[in-house]
């Protein structure tokens, strides 16, 4: 375990900061399968644009978790070379709206990499989000999916790795695949009303499909716990992580705005407006999810209890080959070089 922490410590030295923003992942906007089937982009009324403040806070949060786990976990590429399991045949045409320092993006593109599901991006612009001014849902990822005739809009990133992957491995259509993870509506913990979506975590296949997947009763419920933990708790750590102070939440959107999509003006209020928000939400935040003085350590203990339930016996949480699970890596392994 010690060995763990002080792989993370060292980390931190070389993590670069990213950011991601409130609106851009499913732990903190609810949203997963929007009702755009059939509908392209441009169909829908166009929305007012967001005030510029306002879009700062928006692209707020960040992970920063350095090169944790070294030797533990791979990253993203050694991930994407490696050769997928035996999967249907796709027929799905797929565009990602995304923020490229968005770590739950980050996650679809893995996922999307590791299948060698071929897919179009295009970069939002966290400001205006004239990119997306199609969708009623206002946050990243989306994706859209053509599947012959039909249309779909997938949000949130765990729905959409749930959705596809039950596409790949069951050969249903992605229409019926969607109705498998129904929204519900219920009221978080402010008081706000917020729409979650059943079977968030849960692939649909059936007995003969679940056996090729996996090893046994026990590994497919152990895929679906350490997803929502990371959705639950890891991802609550990452705002306080990184903007522990000014000059780091400064250094943080520093980043963003150079990997973003900003004009000159659009990047320099950004940057101290957002940089600004930010950490003030991170205390917020610490406050909330009753953090410790140091957050290091909160982050720590969940490194070291991520590679404690991964164990000495396997490379993958998955075994030899990598399961949904071990898509935190991606997560993890995108923010190198600025935190201490």
């Amino acid at each position: 375990m010690a060995v763990a922490v002080a792989a993370v410590r060292a980390g931190w030295r070389y993590a670069r900061p990213v950011g991601w923003k409130l609106g851009c992942c499913p732990g903190q906007s609810r949203a997963g399968l929007s009702g755009a089937a059939g509908r392209w982009p441009g169909a829908a009324p166009k929305g007012a644009p967001r005030l510029l403040g306002v879009a700062a806070l928006a692209l707020g949060g960040a992970l920063g978790i350095g090169h944790t786990v070294r030797g533990r976990l791979k990253s993203q590429e050694q991930l994407a070379k490696q050769a997928p399991p035996e999967l249907a045949e796709g027929r799905l045409q797929l565009t990602l709206y995304q923020y490229k320092t968005c770590p739950f993006c980050s996650k679809v593109r893995a996922f999307l990499d590791f299948h060698a599901l071929p897919y179009e991006v295009v970069e939002v612009n966290p400001v205006r989000k004239q990119e997306i001014k199609f969708s009623s849902y206002r946050k990243v990822p989306i994706l859209l999916a053509q599947e012959g005739e039909l249309l779909q809009q997938l949000n949130d990133s765990s729905v959409i790795i749930s959705a596809l992957k039950t596409y790949l491995m069951s050969g249903k259509n992605l229409e019926e695949i969607v109705s498998f993870y129904p929204p519900i509506k219920t009221v978080n913990d402010q008081g706000k009303e917020v729409t979650e979506f059943g079977n968030k975590y849960w692939l649909m296949l059936n007995e003969k499909e679940s056996r090729r997947l996996y090893n046994g009763k026990e590994a497919r419920t152990e895929e679906m716990k350490w997803r929502q933990w990371a959705d639950d708790w890891l991802v609550h750590l990452i705002s306080p992580n990184v903007y522990r102070t000014p000059a780091e939440a400064l250094a943080s959107f520093d980043y963003i705005v150079h990997e973003g999509k900003f004009g000159v003006v659009e990047g320099a209020v950004a940057k101290y407006v957002g940089a600004a928000a930010m950490f003030i939400i991170s205390k917020r935040l610490k406050s909330r999810h009753h953090l410790q003085d140091d957050v290091r350590e909160d982050l720590y203990q969940a490194v070291n209890k991520w590679v404690a339930a991964v164990g000495k016996d396997r490379p993958f949480m998955g075994g030899k080959e990598p399961n949904l699970a071990d898509l935190i890596q991606p997560q993890m392994t995108l923010f190198k070089g600025g935190m201490k």
